[in-house]
């Protein structure tokens, strides 16, 4: 059977990064599709100018924003190759990152999902791309800073994120990738179904990990696939916002997967402490802005 790519990006406001972000996948792909969450910039009529009659380029467009996991599963049902691509709009393709994706799956059938080396634009990896799943004691050590004494205690003090680790040299298994960039094999998404869309925003890449591990599916994190991610070049205009998903979306991870490990008041904690971390960082942003306002910091 011939390989074929299709490439969903969900767009919300993403400005100049989605046309950039096309320009690097046009020519790597079989089909693009960009399912728009009601978007209220030019990025959509800028895309169009940039690409008049692309055959290879569909645009979806949703009348309000569905969240992530909705319009990943939309894109999903109007794709028809048989590897999908799931790409953040603020990502760009290095040139032979595809190529080396498809080449790892294809070189471990039990693989359904592979992701790349997220880098920023200064060259440096970043946290997430290769991850263990953030149990609550995971993210527990992590929020302390307890993970410092990992060295001396590696498995009660482990940080799930895996980037201060050394760079494998090749294709390795790991329990997580991230959102920002998934190569996904089409009988694997068949055997987990669809995206949770009870995530409106973040942790719904960590439940599609999760769940295809459940299949038995091995997720693979490609050390030589590159991809140029600017972090949170699509919501920095909303923080509190993103934050706010972001916390509910871990509330909804953390019940749905671990409730069993984590019974009553020790999940009540778990809850507890998620809100008591939001409300640190709301206060934070909520400051921020006000300084803004005030002309008394630049942003």
């Amino acid at each position: 059977m011939a390989k074929s790519i299709s490439l969903i990006v969900v767009n919300y406001n993403a400005g100049a990064f989605l046309n950039t972000c096309i320009s690097s996948a046009i020519d790597k792909v079989d089909e693009l599709i960009v399912v728009d969450n009601a978007s209220s910039d030019s990025s959509l009529k800028e895309l169009e100018a940039a690409f008049p009659g692309e055959r290879k380029l569909r645009i979806i467009r949703n009348c309000k924003n569905l969240g992530f996991s909705a319009a990943c599963n939309i894109g999903v049902g109007e794709s028809t190759g048989n590897y999908v691509m799931f790409l953040n709009p603020d990502c760009i393709l290095e040139s032979n990152s595809v190529t080396r994706l498809l080449q790892a799956l294809e070189d471990f059938p039990d693989a359904g999902m592979a992701g790349g080396l997220l880098v920023g634009p200064d060259g440096k990896e970043q946290g997430g791309s290769r991850r263990a799943v953030p149990t609550p004691w995971r993210s527990f050590v992590r929020a302390f800073g307890l993970s410092r004494f990992s060295n001396r205690w590696p498995r009660l003090f482990f940080d799930f994120h895996l980037h201060k680790q050394p760079l494998p040299t090749r294709p390795t298994e790991v329990e997580a990738i991230s959102g920002a960039c998934m190569l996904v094999r089409r009988f694997a998404m068949r055997d987990v179904g669809q995206w949770d869309e009870g995530y409106f925003l973040h942790c719904e890449d960590l439940d599609f990990s999760m769940s295809l591990r459940s299949k038995g599916w091995k997720i693979l994190f490609v050390p030589d696939a590159r991809i140029v991610h600017h972090k949170g070049g699509c919501s920095h205009c909303r923080p509190i916002f993103v934050e706010w998903h972001k916390h509910l979306g871990m509330i909804r991870f953390y019940r749905k997967f671990f409730r069993a490990q984590y019974p009553g008041v020790l999940m009540w904690l778990v809850v507890a402490g998620v809100w008591l971390r939001f409300l640190g960082i709301a206060a934070y942003h909520t400051g921020h802005l006000l300084e803004l306002k005030m002309g008394l910091v630049r942003e």
